[in-house]
């Protein structure tokens, strides 16, 4: 049996006692859907009742909402449970995770950019002090991904970048804040995102690393976040053949993806890295995980094979059956099961759940909100965009912007997302408020005919645009689209050379391999309102740049470099 007075749990006689306590008085059904942590898509009672929390869930998930609304369904939610629920949440850059009206902090490259692993403290700080106001006990974060293909279109923000002691730094720093606010959290996303190109909401990508290479890389993060006690790590649906290959030769060309990989998880994270904290997989709707076999055999083995809690589902209803049926037929054993649903009660009892549903505090009551973008969050976070944003180029040496001399900007906002007409607005007045006459490009423009140079000179005398090209799951590649028909048009930057033109990521760093005709670029990593305005003060000179590259942004290139 498992020793769970040991880390990361670290259990008392007590809290053991609870443990094997209510192992023992659960029912099987009770048993297979503890093992389930499904997504939420309503808040409506009935639907809560009849569609997760009848099937004895051990968790719930729900995407960010209003702070208000997401702290009554929890409350109801834990009240419903005979056992006390994980909540979890995606708080990887601040408490906007967790609730619309949380803090935007900042994304994890931001943090590294700025060079100080304090700022990793408040982003876990913020992100884990906010969330437990609404009832979330568990952070689905920090990533300690290493961002070293530049072309991988998930990773890059949502990383400290490709420096493994840089990751090991400030995932340190976020797993003691959290901890200090009695929230778990779920290192991500082992064996390692970042090498492959590919994403695995899409299919099964694969970490290419030799044993030796991965050991000196994402080896060291993992020991170290396992040294740093970590409750819990999430496994993706990533293959890693060298080590897959090394443990069971007989899985030679084989593409496994971690989650379904009973070498992965059992032979190098338990076994070599010692790891005794609760495995969860990864969403389960990701083709990476649904196209590695039949979804009746996959349910049961990803918990046969090593992972302790099952994350979402095509359809919960069919996927428990699944469970039980592969419990019922052999593929899921009995020792499993018991040894998966010990680890989930060690977590909760980890998190002092046990005490606080007795206490009647599992969730805190309506006046913890006040902490959701109080005051000291919010200086926090423009403090963050003042130390991160990074001055890539400027060989032409075109900053600062001043109106005396380029009064006429042409503003053009990149991405077609929700956050980009909010961008648009908030760079508007803000170059406006410093005597700026700004022009924004629209779309329908291109339509209407393509300036020559010299109606170009006559209408604008600098361009500047913002890349709000957000990194988002499912999607194949991060990169920037013009409306151009052979060269034309004013979007696409022919002006070069004609103007002075600044180009600004809010999110990618990498966008100066698409545009290295542009001689000053910058990258932001967050597009959140205070960066937005940060920038544009840098740009006019109100404040310089103090970001360092947590990444190469020059996408190992020398011509992007002039």
């Amino acid at each position: 049996m498992m020793d769970l007075t040991k880390a990361p749990f670290e259990l008392n006689e007590k809290q053991v006692k609870w443990v094997e306590d209510t192992l023992g008085s659960m029912a099987l059904e009770e048993k297979i859907g503890a093992l389930f942590c499904p997504i939420g898509y309503s808040t409506d009672r009935d639907y809560l009742d009849h569609e997760l929390l009848r099937y004895h869930i051990g968790g719930l998930f729900f995407r960010d909402g209003l702070g208000k609304e997401m702290q009554e369904t929890f409350a109801y939610a834990q009240k419903k449970s005979r056992i006390p629920l994980l909540i979890p949440s995606n708080i990887e850059a601040g408490g906007d995770g967790a609730a619309i009206d949380g803090t935007p902090y900042g994304k994890q490259m931001a943090v590294a950019a700025a060079n100080n692993s304090k700022y990793a403290y408040r982003l876990g700080k913020i992100a884990a002090s906010e969330a437990s106001a609404l009832g979330v006990n568990w952070a689905f974060a920090p990533v300690v991904d290493l961002d070293i293909n530049f072309r991988n279109p998930i990773t890059n923000v949502r990383t400290y970048g490709d420096s493994k002691e840089r990751v090991i730094e400030n995932a340190t720093e976020y797993l003691r804040a959290a901890r200090e606010e009695g929230v778990a959290t779920a290192v991500k996303h082992f064996p390692g995102d970042g090498i492959d190109e590919r994403d695995q909401h899409l299919l099964t990508s694969v970490n290419t690393l030799s044993m030796e290479e991965w050991d000196e890389t994402y080896g060291e993060i993992y020991k170290a976040m396992i040294e740093e006690k970590t409750l819990t790590i999430m496994v993706g649906h990533i293959a890693l053949p060298s080590y897959e290959n090394y443990f069971e030769p007989s899985h030679q060309s084989r593409i496994i993806p971690a989650s379904l990989s009973k070498p992965l998880l059992s032979s190098l994270l338990r076994e070599k890295l010692g790891f005794n904290g609760l495995v969860i997989t990864d969403a389960t709707p990701m083709v990476g995980f649904t196209s590695a076999m039949d979804r009746r055999s996959a349910v049961p083995l990803a918990i046969e094979n090593g992972c302790d809690m099952f994350l979402f589902n095509k359809d919960l209803e069919e996927d428990y059956r699944y469970m039980m049926e592969g419990y019922r037929n052999g593929l899921l054993s009995e020792q499993r099961l018991l040894d998966a649903n010990r680890r989930i009660l060690a977590l909760k009892a980890a998190l002092l759940l046990p005490e606080k549903k007795t206490a009647g505090n599992l969730v805190p009551d309506a006046n913890a909100l006040q902490i959701l973008g109080c005051d000291e969050h919010r200086k926090w976070s423009e403090e963050l965009a003042d130390r991160a944003i990074t001055l890539v180029k400027d060989t032409n040496r075109t900053l600062p912007l001043s109106p005396k001399k380029t009064k006429r900007i042409l503003l053009e906002v990149m991405g077609d997302y929700p956050s980009s007409e909010r961008v648009l607005n908030t760079a508007k007045d803000r170059l406006e408020s410093y005597g700026f006459d700004v022009y924004v490009y629209e779309k329908e423009d291109f339509q209407k005919g393509v300036d020559n140079v010299s109606d170009f000179h006559e209408k604008y005398d600098a361009v500047l645009y913002l890349a709000n090209i957000e990194n988002c799951s499912n999607q194949t590649t991060a990169r920037l689209n013009w409306y151009t028909f052979w060269g034309q048009g004013n979007n696409v930057p022919w002006f070069a050379n004609e103007v002075p033109v600044v180009f600004a990521s809010l999110q990618i760093p990498y966008h100066l391999l698409d545009v290295p005709m542009i001689k000053t670029y910058i990258n932001t990593y967050s597009n959140s309102d205070h960066f937005v305005k940060s920038l544009i003060d840098k740009i006019v000179g109100k404040g310089g740049f103090h970001g360092i590259n947590p990444v190469d942004p020059f996408c190992k290139r020398e011509d992007l470099k002039y």
